[in-house]
């Protein structure tokens, strides 16, 4: 998609991303090592009650299901300026499944690059009882369509 494209309150729902014991422990075993991550029996005795994945999981997640939606072959997308607030709503437990809800925010043009601009977004992680597990809010990159 290129920037004309995108309109303030355009709103998409996309993804389904089923988590893994294995991978929540893979994850957080390489990167985020604390033991609500990585080991079940500790797990169990903490304000969580058991194993869940890392919010920074949670955040690979959705970054995944933004590339399978449309990232990977937009050719309008150039890449992100960066993610101005996350939230981690809830915990994220092996069994969970996925989904992603956005909605524009902002479209316009860039004042010193007039071949492109920056769609900004809101995007909900949603788990399979409808409840949002995490929420963030970021910006894009992309082209305005070649003339």
């Amino acid at each position: 998609m290129y920037l004309e494209e995108y309109t303030v309150g355009m709103e998409r729902e996309f993804g389904s991303k089923t988590v893994s014991r294995e991978e929540v422990i893979r994850f957080a075993k390489e990167f985020d090592p604390q033991p609500f991550h990585i080991d079940e029996a500790a797990a169990k005795d903490t304000m969580f009650g058991g194993l869940i994945a890392s919010g920074w999981h949670t955040c690979a997640m959705l970054m995944r299901m933004l590339c399978d939606e449309f990232l990977i072959d937009d050719e309008g997308s150039l890449g992100s300026g960066g993610v101005d607030e996350i939230r981690w709503k809830m915990p994220v437990r092996p069994g969970d499944t996925l989904r992603v809800r956005s909605c524009v925010t902002e479209v316009r043009g860039s004042e010193s690059k007039p071949d492109r601009g920056i769609v900004r977004s809101d995007y909900s992680v949603i788990n399979q009882d409808d409840q949002v597990v995490m929420t963030t809010k970021s910006m894009g990159f992309f082209l305005k369509r070649p003339v």
